[in-house]
């Protein structure tokens, strides 16, 4: 565990987890282990896309880099209660990944859909269900990246960004989808931090079955530009999975179950392969019957506002 940008936000990598068991399992004793040193100094500890009453600037953690980002950045900076879920798959190299990039671009409205979790900003109901997608749009890049010829093109043009605006270093070149310096994998960044630790494995298992399907497979057709996919992935911020959603492979609106069982359907292979099918589908219905994390935060401060909310994220954090 680490401190993140500002000192309210920690940030855990895990160990590398080859079966949604092993995530779920690390993933509860971690949130035990928080929740249990929280309480001893009178703290709530919560996963959440937003923190919601951030009514005034945070404070940066003091570490050179933040510092620096901070300077650049300025009180887009300051404002950053923004908390993600990165979910980092193997590659067996960089060509393979940049690849796969450009197949699993298109996905990325329905990552958001299905992870939407902060609706609330400086005590009041955005109206969003992901005000943090909607908010990092304001960053230099943010968003959907850009197809790829290859590797070298890649990074080419990422090293071209760093300078510009406020980006200091390749770390902050901001895509909802990116291949990562420090490992061998491709990152997701799109998901909002989730409430509960089975609806952050479920991302984790969606993810890592794009990632093999898009390792194995062609470049699907029609391409979706960049721009509708940008504003699919703005439709699934405002509103989840609760209306409409862009199918990733007609570039149809649809109804929110028919996409999603369009992902389904195309990662169906890679589910099976890692044993994860049978228990993604019945996440997946959890989800649709119970609600995203942003619509069950609603639902909360509807019944009794902010204390009804904190009950929440304590329940969730480690469900008995």
């Amino acid at each position: 565990m680490q401190r993140e940008f500002l000192l309210s936000q920690l940030e855990r990598p895990t160990p590398v987890c080859a079966t949604v068991v092993d995530a779920v399992a690390d993933l509860r004793g971690f949130r035990q282990r928080l929740r249990d040193a929280a309480e001893t100094v009178g703290v709530l500890a919560a996963s959440v896309g937003t923190h919601p009453r951030a009514l005034r600037h945070g404070t940066v953690t003091s570490k050179p880099r933040y510092r620096r980002v901070a300077e650049e950045n300025r009180t887009l900076a300051l404002d950053h209660f923004y908390n993600g879920l990165h979910v980092h798959v193997r590659i067996p190299d960089r060509e393979a990944g940049v690849r796969a990039l450009n197949r699993m671009r298109r996905w990325m409205p329905l990552i958001v859909a299905l992870s939407v979790n902060s609706p609330f900003w400086q005590g009041s109901d955005t109206g969003f269900s992901s005000w943090r997608t909607i908010n990092l749009q304001r960053w230099t890049t943010h968003g959907t990246p850009p197809a790829f010829v290859d590797a070298v093109d890649y990074d080419q043009r990422i090293a071209g960004l760093v300078g510009v605006g406020g980006t200091i270093d390749k770390a902050l070149v901001a895509w909802n989808i990116r291949l990562s310096d420090n490992f061998p994998t491709i990152e997701v960044r799109a998901p909002d931090a989730q409430l509960e630790v089975w609806h952050t494995v479920l991302m984790a298992a969606l993810v890592r079955g794009l990632v093999v399907t898009a390792l194995a497979g062609e470049l699907l057709h029609p391409e979706l530009q960049p721009e509708l996919i940008d504003s699919a992935v703005w439709h699934a911020a405002r509103d989840g999975i609760t209306a409409s959603l862009l199918d990733p492979l007609s570039g149809e609106m649809v109804s929110a179950r028919q996409a999603v069982d369009t992902l389904l359907g195309y990662i169906a292979g890679a589910l099976a392969a890692e044993g994860d099918a049978g228990q993604v589908v019945q996440w997946v219905d959890r989800l649709f019957a119970e609600g995203t994390g942003a619509s069950r935060q609603c639902e909360a401060f509807a019944a009794g506002g902010l204390p009804a909310l904190a009950a929440l994220y304590r329940e969730t954090f480690v469900p008995a």
